[in-house]
């Protein structure tokens, strides 16, 4: 399945908040739509699922214009919106079936997740019995019973423990060994490279970078090598180039790209005792802070 935005605007009321914003996901992969608190990612998520519509693009499927009858979504918000006086069992099914699940389908998904998430001895609870992080997995269980063929996730590692986030992470990764089409929203970027193979940055309205990460971080200058080593101190007394340590790391800068083999040969002509060296890539955090901060 390939999903197609394109040209999408979006006002409400003079505020425009979605400026000709195109953008493409595909089955079996993540992307990752990233922004500050207002840049549009919401109202670009809810457009998608059909909450309301856009004032002026298209949204295509295969090359289709959507046809929301015949897609089955699966949405977790940043905010709950399930009933916290609720028996937790009671109202997976209902909102399983509002799906369009027969009653014994319903319960049959609902006990498969919630045994998938450990949940089980907590099925005849109320949810506002539960901490935040478990009620965070419930939220994920309505996200996942209907076998959603499109998974929106907004900010899933929410009031996650490193326990949990793991489990949560297996079972996107299993998700999308289906071949489900996942969009991923975090201001946690850790996540959002584990997952995600593409990303669009939105600020203000605007995309203003889209693409593979991989490539992204190519494109920037590779001139600039870190070096692990038990003795950084002698290394950055025996070498030509400009160099300092940080965090445990030796950054050297080299006068250009084509100066990495030259270099080297000079860690082992030297016979310099390093354990790893590798091009400088900024995080997926460098790249957003440049991308957004002048929104801040």
């Amino acid at each position: 399945m390939k999903l197609e935005l394109k040209n999408i605007n979006k006002s409400f009321g003079e505020n425009h908040v979605l400026k000709g914003i195109s953008l493409e996901a595909t089955s079996g992969k993540a992307l990752g739509v990233l922004g500050r608190n207002g840049a549009g990612k919401t109202t670009a998520i809810r457009i998608v699922m059909g909450v309301f519509p856009q004032d002026e693009g298209e949204i295509f499927i295969d090359g289709k214009p959507i046809d929301r009858k015949h897609i089955n979504f699966g949405y977790l918000p940043e905010e709950r919106g399930l009933y916290p006086k609720k028996i937790i069992l009671d109202q997976l099914v209902y909102f399983a079936m509002l799906k369009g699940m027969n009653k014994t389908d319903a319960v049959k998904s609902v006990k498969h997740w919630l045994d998938r998430l450990n949940m089980s001895e907590y099925s005849n609870k109320k949810l506002e019995t539960l901490s935040k992080g478990n009620q965070q997995k419930i939220q994920l269980i309505v996200t996942l019973v209907s076998d959603p063929d499109i998974i929106i996730l907004d900010e899933p590692f929410s009031g996650l423990d490193p326990v949990n986030a793991k489990l949560l992470e297996d079972i996107v990764k299993e998700e999308l060994a289906k071949n489900k089409l996942v969009f991923f929203s975090s201001h946690q970027m850790n996540y959002i490279e584990e997952f995600c193979e593409n990303i669009a940055i939105l600020n203000k309205g605007n995309i203003v970078l889209n693409g593979n990460i991989h490539e992204i971080k190519r494109n920037y200058d590779r001139s600039k090598l870190i070096i692990a080593a038990q003795n950084l101190e002698n290394i950055k007394n025996n070498i030509d180039e400009e160099s300092f340590i940080e965090k445990d790391n030796l950054i050297v800068q080299l006068k250009s790209e084509a100066d990495k083999n030259k270099f080297l040969n000079q860690i082992v002509s030297k016979n310099l005792d390093v354990d790893e060296i590798k091009v400088f890539e900024p995080s997926l955090k460098d790249i957003f802070v440049e991308y957004t901060e002048e929104s801040i």
